[in-house]
């Protein structure tokens, strides 16, 4: 059924009367893309299985031509997530991410709240590298969690409880956040740069850094204690959890070569990212050096590389949601649709119209399970009519950008990574949900708020 609904929905639209001022093509792509985008969502065949169908289908309807069809697999984004997936493999493949976790148990684990800034840390550390939140939250903290919640924090105490759902939550908000803050923390962040590009808004790795390094660092600072008051209230933290953390540590051994080079080649990685503007480096070349230094100093084995099922499956959907963006937007269908919505907005100022364009694209997400699904679903669009409204173009994309990202917190299901955290069994579905809302209205307004006034500094708008 959900393969037949994704098709008869791409049909239906194929069949629609086409509008003069559109290229036949782009009709015949919208549906196309639609449709594939509905498949993503309903999930009648794995995503990448979907995607590949996409590009048959643009093929075999002559709506594109073989070269343009496959463009989107020599994109510089598309590869830039490649490499990073290859990068979060030897951070979890050498043992360096658990390690950091461990570490930072042992700086701020003394107390209920401390232990939820480490995991806050550690997720922060990890972000930049790593651009899988399950890989993040799922592969690295969650194990650290259960370690912790089957010694530490073991039993059915009223404390014991509270202490394992606050620390639950801490630790999936906080990946939620760091999400928003880097280019390369979630999947579908280069999928954003890339449509905002299609729509003449460039947006650099260094860019979207430092516009959300205040509301970002703001956000991690004010949840741990924001999710204390709401989850764990008089919970108090033994002191053994450092200790723990220490035993695990020694059971992890003395940091080995691989660990030191994994180290090596992030920090060296970070800092071409970040001076990239200055230095003429595109990140996606960047990070294909250092997956190659990984390579030859045999960090990674290319059995690894060549195994990564999560990154070739996500190299192959990515590619084709960009391609088929990228012809969208090329064959004028985003300007034909501007043009209509402008009269519809003219009366409204961008200002009070943004408000609510952001509002409605946050809320929407409690009918998505994928953060990459809302993106390709309603991102284009939404920034289509914010500029329309008037909305400074970058400013326009990086808030819906972050809100991407942001609006996971809402459920049990929002990325990948929450019905992993959820699994553990520490938290109650309606505590999620309402904590989910609550830490809505106070991300919103962290980063529209304080958000707003660094954006101004930083000549935004």
């Amino acid at each position: 059924m959900p393969l037949w609904l994704a098709a008869c929905i791409g049909v239906a639209i194929w069949l629609l009367p086409r509008p003069d001022a559109v290229d036949p093509r782009a009709w015949r792509l919208l549906a196309i893309f639609v449709a594939t985008i509905v498949g993503i969502i309903a999930k009648p065949l794995p995503i990448g299985a979907v995607a590949f169908v996409g590009i048959a289908a643009t093929l075999a309807t002559g709506t594109l031509t073989l070269a343009e069809a496959l463009s989107g697999f020599t994109n510089g984004p598309v590869w830039l997530v490649m490499a990073a997936f290859f990068l979060a493999s030897g951070f979890i493949r050498t043992g360096l991410g658990e390690r950091i976790a461990y570490i930072l148990v042992t700086l701020f684990g003394r107390s209920t709240l401390g232990l939820g800034y480490s995991f806050a840390a550690s997720d922060l550390v990890l972000a930049p590298m790593i651009p899988s939140n399950t890989a993040r939250a799922g592969g690295v903290i969650f194990p650290v969690l259960q370690s912790l919640a089957r010694t530490v924090l073991a039993g059915e105490s009223a404390e014991a409880r509270r202490t394992r759902a606050f620390l639950t939550l801490s630790a999936y908000n906080a990946t939620v956040i760091t999400s928003a803050m880097f280019v390369t923390a979630m999947v579908a962040n280069p999928l954003i740069v890339q449509i905002a590009a299609g729509q003449d808004v460039a947006i650099t790795w260094t860019t979207w850094a430092v516009a959300a390094a205040v509301p970002g660092a703001v956000s991690l600072l004010v949840m741990p204690p924001l999710l204390y008051v709401l989850t764990a209230r008089r919970a108090v933290m033994r002191a053994d959890a450092p200790d723990a953390a220490r035993a695990a540590l020694r059971r992890l051994g003395p940091m080995k070569r691989s660990e030191r080079v994994m180290a090596t080649v992030a920090v060296v990685l970070l800092g071409a990212w970040i001076a990239g503007s200055s230095t003429g480096l595109d990140p996606t070349a960047a990070a294909l050096m250092a997956v190659a230094a990984l390579l030859v100093t045999g960090v990674l084995g290319w059995d690894a590389v060549a195994g990564d099922r999560e990154a070739w499956n996500t190299f192959v959907w990515f590619a084709t949601l960009v391609m088929m963006a990228t012809y969208l937007g090329e064959l004028g269908l985003i300007a034909w649709f501007t043009e209509q919505v402008k009269p519809l907005v003219g009366g409204v100022g961008w200002l009070t119209g943004f408000a609510g364009l952001v509002l409605v694209y946050f809320y929407t997400h409690y009918f998505f399970a994928s953060m990459t699904a809302h993106v390709s679903a309603m991102y284009a669009p939404f920034l289509a009519v914010a500029l329309a409204l008037g909305t400074p173009p970058v400013l326009a994309a990086l808030v819906l950008g972050f809100s991407s990202n942001l609006f996971a917190s809402l459920t049990h299901y929002g990325t990948a990574a929450a019905p992993i955290l959820f699994s553990g069994g520490h938290v109650p579905l309606g505590t999620w949900w309402r904590i989910g809302l609550i830490v809505s209205f106070v991300n919103i307004a962290i980063w529209v708020g304080i958000g707003a006034v660094w954006w101004r500094l930083l000549g935004l708008w």
